[in-house]
């Protein structure tokens, strides 16, 4: 029988290369510090033995090259852009790598073959002539890199912000982030697939002395969200030369890639003695090992396509008044995130954020439809390229049958707050609007005048039947000032003559949504809405999940559903170009005012409980004079521009002896009956 060998040898080119799933044997041929790219040899890897390892070798008809550094050594074809070993090049000055290139340098070709490599089409007939020289015919094609690169940067489809080391606070803490697949709203949320540890990819190769970009193939150790922990192939248990990378960005490739695509593969120099024939090893290693999906990139590309345009108007919750809604305009949009400026905000500041799936946002004249206040504005002239967002783009809510038994006024309930998320209150149903929306207010806490009142569907996860914290041991935020502690449902159902809402109208329904306790993940400080911060969910109940801020104390923790289009996994801000807010640490939580100018997160009402000294910089406002307001985005007056530090605002002098109401009288702020400013949102 013939041996396998032999039969390889003998098997035309192009036939091997479809029997290699991989595609690594023209990605491996095309470069290697220890082997040949001429095809006339198929294991010439072993024919140079005296060449030292410790210098990169390139052969060309036979002949090698060897050059100690990245540069000295390498020339780039002023024609075709091939990247060669400079010697070898053609004429005294070295600018071409053929007679072909030369002498075609100043025709008229000259412009077509450069469009034509750019474009990725075929090379033109004196082009061909190139594929004759073996010499570094697929080491690099720099050029095309380089323009790839350009038009990648040009489509803003990723843009790194770099900052918190995600990867380096895992890995010191031993932790683990949420998976992609438990954030349907996000990019590759509904097709993340089976992307685990194992998986195969091809990647940069950092570990070489070439000046030209080079690939090897490397193996996930550890997924976090969009981040994976990569080590290069031939490791092992070597882990001295791991890295982080996400994803989802452009140089992360699956296996065969380079095949295709012609870029080399060239195994790390650290390992580049382990082996003499690489290929063989990547083969073994690679047979039955998976790898991305082929059009992975594709549908990045496709997932960071967001519908809402600039300029398009929705109806949002007015944040000075709860309790209505008013016209916005779409100012920003990043990664599904809206910058929404007020219609009637004369330089622009007058802003609220939120996600595009936010229940807060809707069409124009949703709030007609339902019977919702409404605040009309007084701006009668649109802008030009004005428009109203299409009804479709907007989170579509439960139908819902509001005929016989159904919520009625004054029926009781429990509620997050939302002005303090880290609450669920005692709440009354105040208003039943159409479609299964109701208007909610907490009992204790209410404006004369209902102002504070804030809307939610009768499906939404952020309600909740009486005694639904009493059964899952939640802690019930009572009535403020109700003095019959503990609180009984029984007892004050009876002395407020109510009736609790009907078990059976609430949203019963628990997906599977894959969260653990201690998963780490990305989370938007819903009291300033515009913030996005490290987070850990620290418990769950049913479908709701307490998410704690890293580096903050527990009375910032946040009620959130696990649907909930303000969380996102581990590497989402750096996908999509949003900032990450980094942990608090102690020092700068405590810093006094007037060493740090520091943003602190605002404190919220949690019921009756012990007082406790409160950090001199996380204190109100006094100065012995009316109170300063803020806007619910976290600013004092203005809103700064949205990539800011997590603490750039500054401290507040303790306020003492004043009683404050909940109400939302005029102004861009709220004040909680804590007597705190800070901002309101909603879950």
């Amino acid at each position: 029988m013939e041996n396998p060998r032999d039969m390889a040898e003998h098997t035309p080119r192009s036939e091997r290369k479809r029997r290699d799933s991989f595609g690594m044997f023209d990605g491996y041929d095309s470069c290697s510090e220890d082997s040949s790219s001429s095809s006339s040899s198929e294991d010439s890897e072993d024919e140079v033995p005296s060449i030292p390892a410790s210098l990169p070798i390139i052969k060309n008809n036979g002949q090698v090259y060897t050059y100690p550094d990245g540069k000295a050594g390498m020339a780039t074809c002023e024609m075709c852009g091939m990247v060669g070993v400079r010697d070898a090049f053609y004429s005294k000055t070295k600018r071409f790598c053929s007679v072909s290139c030369s002498r075609s340098y100043s025709s008229n070709s000259k412009k077509a073959s450069i469009l034509a490599r750019l474009q990725g089409k075929p090379p033109t007939k004196k082009a061909k002539v190139l594929q004759k020289q073996p010499l570094m015919a697929k080491l690099a094609a720099y050029a095309q890199y380089q323009a790839n690169q350009q038009n990648q940067a040009k489509s803003k489809s990723v843009v790194p912000v770099e900052g918190f080391d995600w990867g380096q606070y895992i890995c010191s803490n031993n932790l683990v982030g949420a998976p992609v697949s438990c954030f349907k709203h996000v990019p590759m949320g509904m097709c993340w697939g089976d992307i685990a540890e194992g998986v195969r990819v091809e990647v940069l190769n950092s570990d070489t002395n070439l000046s030209t970009k080079v690939y090897w193939v490397a193996g996930i150790v550890k997924l976090a969200g969009f981040k994976a922990l990569l080590r290069y192939e031939g490791f092992d248990n070597d882990s001295s030369k791991d890295f982080w990378r996400n994803l989802c960005i452009p140089e992360i490739h699956p296996v065969g890639w380079c095949a295709s695509s012609g870029k080399p593969l060239v195994p790390p120099k650290s390992i580049h003695h382990k082996y003499s024939n690489w290929k063989a090893f990547l083969v073994k290693r690679l047979t039955g090992a998976k790898t991305l999906p082929p059009d992975f990139a594709t549908k990045v590309q496709e997932n960071m396509q967001y519908p809402f345009k600039k300029l398009m108007r929705v109806e949002v919750v007015d944040k000075t008044h709860l309790c209505r809604t008013r016209v916005a305009l779409v100012e920003q949009v990043i990664g599904g995130r809206l910058r929404l400026v007020y219609e009637e905000s004369q330089d622009g500041t007058d802003d609220f954020w939120c996600h595009m799936y936010s229940p807060l946002i809707h069409s124009i004249g949703w709030s007609r439809s339902i019977g919702h206040r409404f605040k009309r504005s007084e701006v009668t002239k649109k802008m030009e390229g004005q428009m109203d967002a299409p009804s479709q783009l907007f989170l579509k809510v439960k139908d819902v049958d509001q005929s016989g038994d159904w919520f009625k006024d004054g029926m009781k309930l429990e509620a997050i707050d939302p002005l303090n998320l880290s609450a669920i209150c005692v709440a009354t149903v105040r208003k039943v609007l159409a479609d299964g929306y109701l208007m909610i207010g907490i009992d204790g806490s209410e404006a004369a005048d209902g102002s504070d009142w804030f809307c939610y569907h009768s499906a939404s996860p952020s309600i909740f039947p009486v005694g639904f914290c009493e059964i899952n041991s939640i802690e019930l935020t009572p009535p403020r000032g109700y003095t019959k502690l503990p609180f009984k449902w029984f007892d004050y159902l009876r002395e407020m003559g109510s009736i609790a809402a009907p078990v059976k109208l609430f949203n019963k329904e628990v997906p599977n949504h894959g969260f653990r306790v201690g998963m780490k993940l990305e989370a938007v400080d819903l009291m300033e809405p515009r913030l996005v911060c490290v987070a850990t969910v620290t418990r769950i109940v049913h479908r709701l999940l307490r998410i704690h801020f890293d580096g903050w104390e527990d009375e910032y923790d946040q009620w959130v559903d696990c649907e909930s289009a303000d969380l996102y996994p581990v590497g989402w801000c750096q996908l999509t170009g949003y900032q990450l807010q980094p942990p608090a640490t102690q020092t700068t939580r405590e810093a006094p005012l007037n060493v740090s100018k520091q943003k602190k997160k605002t404190a919220q009402y949690k019921g009756q409980k012990k007082k406790r000294k409160i950090p001199v910089g996380r204190r109100p406002i006094g100065l012995g004079g009316p109170l300063r307001r803020r806007s619910f985005s976290g600013d004092d007056e203005q809103t700064p521009p949205h990539y800011l530090s997590h603490f750039s605002g500054s401290g507040r002098p303790p306020t003492s002896g004043v009683e404050h109401d909940r109400s939302l009288n005029s102004g861009n702020s709220i004040l909680h009956p804590s007597g705190r400013w800070h901002q309101s949102s909603f879950l």
